[in-house]
């Protein structure tokens, strides 16, 4: 499993979100660089935005949830097109759990475990 996940829950529908693109990018004096990607699975997880054992040096990274698709394809009007989550890594190789809870007009995010 890689060194940063996520799992997104639809709170409106109360289940998970299967299907969004999840990008995760380190930042650098230009912006922000993509290191890796995945599209979240039935369970609403995405488990492999890093190689299995890939370390990440410490530093500010960001990752993008692109939940407009996911909204659309339901049906529904939403505000937000994309929730970006920028975030620093000790760079001690320890797994950073990133949960998002979503609807289409707000969300909410942590550090799980």
């Amino acid at each position: 499993m890689s060194q940063i996940t996520t799992h997104i829950l639809d709170t409106a529908r109360g289940c998970p979100a299967p299907g969004v693109r999840v990008v995760l990018s380190h930042a650098n004096d230009n912006g922000f660089i993509e290191i890796g990607e995945d599209v979240t699975d039935q369970n609403g997880q995405a488990t492999a935005l890093l190689d299995e054992g890939q370390a990440l040096d410490a530093g500010v990274y960001q990752v993008r949830f692109e939940v407009s698709g996911y909204f659309r394809n339901r049906g529904h009007n939403h505000f937000y097109p994309y929730v970006d989550v920028v975030f620093n890594v000790e760079g001690d190789s320890r797994p950073h759990h990133i949960p998002l809870l979503l609807s289409p007009y707000g969300y909410s995010t942590y550090l799980g475990s």
